[in-house]
């Protein structure tokens, strides 16, 4: 049907539509053999999309020659002419005209080709440049943040003032300079999410947006927590328990505390057979600093997670690190809230 469509436009207007569209998805489909990688077949498919459109090119070259040569006549020409007396002309050597050189179709097809190869190189030169200066880092475009745009925020959400989202979050926390503060700076998010939960045990009434960013090497969550316990409660509440790892300091001018704690793991038997389903297991440690929302630790705190599955675990200086680069870029406005 598309075949058919084009076939009715005139040949002024198909020609050079079809060369457009050849050229750009045969330098397109290159790309993605030369560049990110996809084998010789797209490279193939990319290369017959070219050859079809230099000749096409070559076909459109000949159409112009060929209405050169039968331009109609003039309307001067087509007037009738009354005859004049002759009078015989002093007659004049011939002056013979240079021969005007044709141009070589063939060359004209080898500059088209030789045309799109330019723009193909171009367009790589273009992936291979820096991109708001994440290359002089190493560090690459992060993943981009996965959010249930359809889910309705639960109303705790809508009742507590200031109130951000898990969208909010994860726009601030998805920065191409995290891999850097983690200390991993060749690596690249591989995922991203933001949540918008409420806090176990409180009948969601209590909002607990959350944000998560994952790298081969470590993940990464931020949350915030609006509740009335204060930083220096919880602080009290470690000493019950194993609080040997929790220290006090204080970030961006609040009071924040480092705890340590063991994440749960849970296996799940999808009808695989690869796996059994089985109770709640003691997951990797991972290393949490929580932040008052303010200097007067009124109630409220942001926590900061990192973790990985094989146990290891950055400096605390880069959990105040990621928390000062991050904590002020927190703004609402994700999801319209007002």
């Amino acid at each position: 049907m598309l075949g058919f469509l084009v076939r009715l436009l005139p040949f002024w207007i198909r020609e050079p539509l079809i060369i457009l569209v050849g050229t750009v998805f045969g330098v397109r489909i290159l790309f993605m053999a030369l560049v990110d990688g996809e084998g010789w077949v797209p490279a193939v498919i990319g290369a017959v999309f070219l050859l079809g459109a230099a000749l096409r090119v070559r076909v459109v070259v000949h159409a112009l020659r060929a209405r050169r040569r039968r331009a109609p006549a003039t309307e001067a020409e087509l007037e009738p002419v009354t005859p004049a007396p002759v009078i015989p002309a002093p007659v004049t050597p011939a002056v013979r005209r240079p021969v005007e050189k044709k141009p070589n179709a063939f060359a004209q097809a080898s500059f088209a080709i030789g045309l799109f190869a330019v723009i193909g190189g171009a367009l790589w030169i273009e992936g291979k440049l820096p991109e708001d200066g994440t290359a002089a880092t190493g560090a690459s475009r992060p993943a981009a943040c996965r959010l249930d745009e359809d889910e309705e925020l639960p109303s705790a959400y809508r009742s507590t003032p200031g109130v951000v989202t898990g969208a909010d979050l994860c726009r601030a926390l998805n920065r191409t300079e995290l891999p850097e503060l983690l200390g991993t700076p060749a690596e690249r998010s591989v995922y991203a999410s933001g949540t918008d939960n409420t806090a176990p045990l409180t009948d969601r009434k209590v909002a607990q947006p959350e944000a998560r960013v994952e790298f081969e090497t470590y993940t990464v969550e931020l949350s915030a927590t609006y509740n009335k316990l204060t930083v220096a409660q919880y602080a009290k509440l470690t000493t019950y328990g194993d609080g040997r790892d929790a220290r006090k300091l204080t970030v961006l001018g609040r009071p924040a505390l480092l705890t340590s704690d063991h994440m749960m793991k849970i296996q799940f038997d999808l009808g695989s057979g690869e796996g059994a389903s089985g109770p709640v297991e003691q997951g990797p440690l991972a290393r949490t600093l929580t932040v008052a929302f303010d200097g007067k630790d009124r109630g409220g705190s942001y926590d900061l997670t990192v973790w990985s599955e094989s146990g290891l675990l950055p400096d605390d200086s880069a959990l105040v690190d990621i928390a000062e680069a991050v904590l002020p870029r927190i703004t609402r406005g994700a999801r319209g809230q007002d």
